[in-house]
């Protein structure tokens, strides 16, 4: 009984934690070859892509990034195009499966 007790709280536990970015590409402060590549971000759980934005900032301007389909449930992927070399940054918001916005910056540079 303790250990079924048990179970259940660490499995409600997993689910009441946000979405922490654990992989991307562009890595932070990373460079990419420009104009054209494909972003990636990976968290520690599920995301809502539906309900998820990317914004990039590059050479003055910010645009909305179009995302593909969800090529994994913890994983946004987008082809990015038109580029201009120099510094960049990725503003994501995304939803995670326990309900809640996580927010956060990616800094990079383009080549």
């Amino acid at each position: 009984m303790r250990l079924t007790v048990l179970g259940l709280f660490l499995t409600a536990a997993s689910l009441w934690a946000h979405a922490i970015l654990i992989e991307s590409n562009p890595a932070p402060r990373g460079v990419v070859k420009g104009p054209d590549f494909v972003l990636r971000l990976k968290f520690n759980s599920r995301i809502d892509g539906s309900h998820s934005r990317l914004y990039l900032k590059n050479a003055g301007v910010s645009r909305q990034i179009e995302m593909d389909a969800q090529p994994s449930p913890d994983t946004l992927a987008a082809r990015v195009t038109g580029l201009a070399p120099g510094a960049a940054v990725l503003q994501w918001q995304v939803l995670a499966v326990d309900g809640h916005i996580t927010r956060g910056e990616l800094p990079f540079e383009i080549r």
